[in-house]
Parts: C-alpha cells; sequence; structure tokens
C-alpha cells in the first residue's frame, strides 16, 4: 500500500489545517498576512460602506427588533446540534456508495448548503437583536451586515471547493488501498478491491472537516452572541 508523503504541520486554524492535509502539492510554511489578504477581497465600494459604518453618525435604536434572551440561546445551541448531527450520522449505504466518488461530494455540498441557510438565519436575526438594544450595538450590527455582504462571496466561492478537495482525497485513499498486483497474478485471478478500512477513514476525514467548517461558519454568530449577553 503506498503511503502518503510527509507535510509539515501548517499554521492556522482546525480547518485550513485539515484541508491542507489533503492537498497536492507544496503548502506554504507561514500564513499570509491578513491585511494583505483582505485588500484583495473588498473593493472600493464596500470599503466605503464599511468606512460610513464604522465612522458615520451612530444609528438609531430600531423600536421593534426581537429581543435576546435564553430561547434565543437555547435555539443557536439548538440549530448547531441539528447540523453537528446531520454531519456526524451514520452513512447510508457505505457500500454501495464506495465506487462513487459523485454521491459524497454531493452529500458535502448538500451539508454546507443546509449550514449556510441555518447560519445566515441566526446571524440576521442576532443583528435584529443587536440593533434593539443602543445605539453602539446597533452600529456593530450595522458593521456586521457590511462585513457579511462584503467577504460572503469570497467565503462562498472557497468553500465551494471543499467538495472537489474530498474528491481528490477519496480517489487518493481509495487507490492506496488497492493490493498491488504480484508477477504470478492473472486476469482471471486479479487482486480485489480495497476493503473498507479505507472509506471508513474517508468518511471520519469528511465528517472531520464538515465540522471545522461548522466552528467557521459560527463565528461570527458566536461574537453577536456576545454582545448579546448581559454583563
Amino acid at each position: 500500500m503506498a503511503k502518503a508523503p510527509y507535510r509539515p504541520p501548517v499554521p492556522g486554524p482546525a480547518f485550513i489545517r485539515l484541508l491542507a492535509g489533503f492537498a497536492d502539492g507544496p503548502l506554504p510554511t507561514t500564513s499570509p498576512d491578513i491585511s494583505d489578504r483582505l485588500s484583495q477581497w473588498v473593493d472600493w465600494n464596500r470599503a466605503v460602506a464599511l468606512s460610513r459604518a464604522l465612522d458615520g453618525r451612530l444609528p438609531p435604536v430600531a423600536p421593534d427588533a426581537p429581543v435576546f434572551d435564553s430561547a434565543e440561546q437555547a435555539e443557536c445551541e439548538r440549530v448547531r446540534a441539528v447540523l453537528v448531527a446531520a454531519i456526524t450520522a451514520p452513512a447510508e449505504g457505505k457500500r454501495t456508495l464506495a465506487d462513487d466518488p459523485a454521491a459524497h461530494r454531493q452529500h458535502c455540498v448538500t451539508l454546507q448548503r443546509a449550514m449556510q441557510a441555518a447560519t445566515g438565519r441566526l446571524r440576521g436575526r442576532l443583528r435584529d437583536m443587536l440593533a434593539h438594544l443602543s445605539p453602539e450595538l446597533a452600529r456593530l450590527a450595522e458593521v456586521d451586515a457590511v462585513m457579511e455582504q462584503t467577504l460572503s462571496p469570497r467565503e462562498q466561492s472557497l468553500l465551494a471547493a471543499v467538495p472537489a478537495l474530498m474528491g481528490q482525497h477519496f480517489e487518493r485513499l481509495r487507490e492506496a488501498a488497492l493490493p498491488a498486483p504480484t508477477a504470478g497474478d492473472t486476469e482471471e485471478a486479479a487482486p480485489s478491491g480495497p476493503s473498507d478500512g479505507w472509506l471508513a477513514r474517508f468518511h471520519q476525514d469528511m465528517q472531520d472537516v464538515l465540522l471545522a467548517e461548522l466552528d467557521v461558519r459560527f463565528q461570527p454568530i458566536e461574537g453577536l452572541l456576545a454582545a448579546l449577553r448581559p454583563r
């Protein structure tokens, strides 16, 4: 069985480290400067909108926004638990899907869409609650809205590459698990296909990646929750 080449550890969040382990080719030894990277993502129109949100007059407090309470906190926890359960649910028809990388990629896409929809709803609702509390927190909600509009297209473009990357990882694991042919093998007595061990590893790897992606998607929500919780 072929062994994967050694890769030095990659700095960064768990999500980045996991994906880096599945990538082909050399990896950078240092993370790019965040300010340089943001300058490539934020065009001048978005930069002006962000500047206005940061430096303009404090926005008025919204009179009819929903109020944050323990039930809202519990709802955020419930939504996250539902997504975790969907990601960690036992894969159905493992043998049937073993030779179908497209099915695994589609499964990954489906879970990503569920995460995007659920976290988007939560984020918008929490911003509405912030806008109800004070002019300062209303400004924070406005800044978060601009940041979401600015960074979401780039974020979704990058996350859309995950299913394809996992598909490549699937192919490498399957190929590495195939028994090496020997000189005495004939067409009738060719080595059997790969065992299920590689597939179990793939399922675990994809689960780990999706859970790490969920953590990334919940970071803005955790920030809004921290601002909403009473001091």
